[in-house]
């Protein structure tokens, strides 16, 4: 429930779900939203796995395996503005769904692409249904998840979703040494592995309900009651008649996305906003950075593209282990701090990865910096969905976050070029100093969200 102002008030149907006690129905939503994450980090990596390979395809220098990378997260900068908002106007449920069937389509179009124009084109388009779809993760969890546990549930749906990280790296290596199957190119496999994400998107629309906040934020109190009370009784935990608080009738949020926006930017909102915009432009450089360019850095230390990524896929084992090491962390720690403590691991262990030059500490130095960098990831992911209100939560955070995917975008034709000319160690140097600017951001301007009620959050 928001004021005009887009403050949070007492939600009813949000009360219900909160009382109810943790359940093999969590646990299944969790998995389910896992899942679409699965797809969703299996895309945004693969740009780093194909760009080794396509630049031996196509004879493609420093400017074209930067485009490699970059056309993806060009269309998931314009999907995390669109469809974020979307998000707010239609429902969790149903853009969450299109993200996941835009993405698949256009994946399995561009395995079949005739040449570098068409491939850079389909991935643009396949990265426009990925640009929002972990910001909904995000959004959707923490709107069904109660306050004590919403942190820990989340990191395990990013854990059962960053196995597609080093999923991505191993078909690529396996892939790449086969060279054709079935007389298709194996590079061109691996966005047919991605685009089979579609055959998800039918369980989905069957098994995943819309969220009660959401509903009652657009003044459909009876809908977002309903399906509290249906929760309620998959759950185990009926509710009674007497223990229903009355639905309020709250008129549809028929703001415009101008005033939405003006409502992030203005009052106790405006630092929250501020913080994280700057906090989503410097952390590309820190999460993103590693795991796009890291076969690129392997092949400029002189290892050829199969050993690169059979190196890279040992390293990026850390992403689904430093998210399983997160899930007692982000309930423990105040989430500000565990962001800032995380990103500090990851400068340090970035300069040491550039640096090695035997094998067993490139994989060693990999696997602790991947490992940093989800229990970084998901703090960040739980925390920019718990500092902003029901009605504006998409749009904010989703904002935000395409300035990620913005930044995604330049940061190749910036690292590729200095990767050539300047060596790893400037690259992850120049890295570390813009992850202290970080730190600092968050420290100064974050809020405390841990452990509290989305609504208590917001007070």
């Amino acid at each position: 429930m928001t004021t005009s102002s887009g403050t949070e008030t007492t939600s009813p149907a949000g009360a219900i779900l909160e009382r109810l006690p943790l359940s093999g129905w969590h646990r299944r939503l969790v998995v389910l939203v896992g899942i679409g994450a699965f797809f969703d980090l299996y895309e945004v990596f693969l740009g780093g796995v194909l760009a080794p390979i396509l630049a031996k395809e196509f004879s493609l220098g420093s400017v074209g395996k930067a485009a490699v990378v970059a056309s993806g997260f060009l269309g998931m900068f314009v999907g995390a503005n669109v469809l974020s908002i979307l998000a707010d106007r239609l429902g969790r449920r149903r853009v969450f769904l299109l993200n996941l069937l835009t993405y698949s389509l256009f994946s399995l179009a561009a395995a079949f692409s005739p040449d570098i124009g068409w491939f850079l084109v389909l991935r643009f388009l396949a990265g426009i249904g990925l640009g929002a779809e972990l910001v909904l993760v995000d959004t959707y969890l923490a709107e069904f998840l109660p306050g004590h546990a919403r942190g820990r549930y989340t990191a395990w749906a990013y854990t059962v979703g960053f196995l597609g990280v080093p999923v991505a790296a191993l078909l690529g290596g396996k892939l790449v040494a086969a060279q054709e199957i079935a007389g298709i190119d194996g590079w061109r496999w691996l966005l047919i592995a991605g685009g089979l994400g579609a055959v998800f998107v039918l369980v989905l629309r069957r098994l995943l309900p819309e969220s009660p906040r959401w509903l009652e934020s657009q003044g459909r109190a009876d809908e977002a009651m309903a399906t509290a009370r249906d929760v309620a009784a998959r759950v185990g935990r009926p509710v009674a008649d007497a223990d229903v608080p009355a639905p309020r009738t709250v008129e549809p949020d028929t703001r415009s996305t101008r005033d939405v926006l003006r409502t992030a930017l203005t009052g106790r909102y405006r630092t929250r906003t501020i913080m994280l915009m700057i906090f989503q432009v410097l952390q590309t450089v820190a999460y993103y950075g590693f795991g796009t360019l890291a076969p690129l850095v392997l092949v400029a230390k002189g290892f050829d593209i199969t050993e690169s990524l059979g190196y890279a896929a040992l390293s990026f084992f850390g992403y689904p282990i430093g998210s399983l090491l997160s899930v007692p962390l982000v309930e423990r720690f105040e989430r500000k701090w565990l962001i800032v403590g995380s990103a500090i691991a990851i400068g340090v262990l970035g300069i040491v990865f550039a640096a090695a030059a035997t094998p067993w500490l490139i994989v060693l130095a990999g696997f602790l910096l991947t490992s940093a960098s989800n229990v970084f990831s998901n703090a960040f992911h739980i925390y920019q969905a718990e500092i902003f209100p029901t009605s504006i939560r998409s749009t904010a955070s989703g904002v935000a976050y395409s300035l990620s995917r913005a930044t995604s975008v330049v940061l190749p034709f910036i690292a590729v070029p200095l990767l050539a000319t300047a060596g790893p160690v400037a690259v992850f140097g120049g890295a570390a100093f813009l992850i202290l600017l970080l730190c600092l951001d968050v420290g100064f301007l974050g809020p405390r969200s841990t452990g509290l009620m989305l609504e208590e959050v917001d007070a």
